[in-house]
């Protein structure tokens, strides 16, 4: 009598059809992403590659420039201005959003009457179309007519002309990037809830105050999640569109010119698919490379259980 655990060649070719027959069915439930991968996105990346080589502008004859797109984007006044403004707009909306998603998760946290209800309203501002929010805000910025300069005024301040203003068209799209905080409150909520209670009955023990449990028990534990949400932050806050698009088209004075309403601008507007794909390939090396710096500092300041010092 054959032990079970003997692989006869019998067993063994059953074993490779089931094997197959797994692969098969893998293939097939993964299908439809598959083709949505190739053709959706490393499709185009591929397609923009080439066309980056080239200047064409979707009607004739595709001419041969090699890097002469590249060379020209980067002695373009107007592309860099578009990074300057693209910058500013992350290295303030990125940690400015982070720090209030954590306030509204850490008081969100707490088991108070009506938690869930609020969680659910401080949520579904992540979830409405963004061109919907834009006119919202806009009705609301509007110098003349909208809510924001009317409460201003029945308490004596003449409020700014916002979206109008070279000064504080930027700094208004700023303001309305925190409508969307409650997406990031939602995975810091996920991240406090799984932190053991334990590790904060220990330092209640050790006589360690709120501050001083937040400091050393909430952020350390914190930090994975800390880091996956500013890496998503960097990403999107360099592709942002939508606003400047809708209610500001750039203006006034290029004071709200995205790297992308920039890019958009050459690809549909002036019909440069070369200098447009040149363009989008300068941004992805630039997110690129600041996600690689996030996750190259990463190991001086994120914990994970059972390592030592990020290791």
């Amino acid at each position: 009598m054959v032990a079970n655990n003997v692989l006869t060649p019998r067993r063994v070719a059953r074993l490779s059809r089931m094997a197959v027959q797994e692969a098969i069915l893998g293939y097939l439930f993964a299908g439809p992403w598959l083709a949505g991968f190739f053709i959706f996105t490393l499709g185009p990346m591929l397609a923009s590659i080439i066309f980056s080589l080239w200047d064409w502008n979707f009607i004739r004859e595709p001419r041969w420039v090699g890097l002469g797109n590249y060379r020209e984007m980067l002695a373009d006044e107007v592309t860099w201005h578009a990074l300057r403004v693209t910058a500013t707009y992350a290295f303030v909306t990125v940690p400015l959003g982070m720090c209030c998603s954590l306030a509204l998760a850490l008081l969100l946290n707490e088991r108070l009457l009506g938690t869930n209800l609020l969680r659910t309203i401080y949520y579904l501002p992540a979830v409405v179309s963004g061109v919907a929010v834009a006119y919202m805000f806009g009705w609301m910025f509007n110098p003349k007519q909208g809510l924001v300069n009317s409460v201003l005024a029945k308490i004596g301040i003449e409020g700014p002309k916002w979206l109008t203003s070279t000064t504080w068209a930027l700094p208004t799209l700023m303001i309305m990037s925190l409508w969307g905080v409650g997406g990031g409150m939602l995975i810091y909520l996920a991240g406090l809830q799984g932190i053991p209670t334990s590790l904060y009955e220990a330092a209640m023990v050790d006589g360690a105050g709120r501050w001083r449990r937040f400091v050393n028990v909430t952020l350390p534990m914190l930090s994975p999640t800390l880091l996956f949400n500013l890496v998503m932050g960097i990403i999107g806050s360099f592709q942002v569109f939508t606003t400047a698009y809708v209610l500001t088209e750039g203006g006034p004075g290029r004071a709200t010119l995205f790297y992308v309403l920039h890019l958009y601008r050459n690809a549909f507007i002036y019909f440069r698919a070369g200098y447009s794909s040149a363009l989008a390939w300068l941004l992805f090396v630039i997110i690129l490379a600041l996600t690689l710096l996030v996750f190259r500092s990463s190991p001086a300041w994120v914990y994970y259980e059972g390592t030592v010092k990020g290791r």
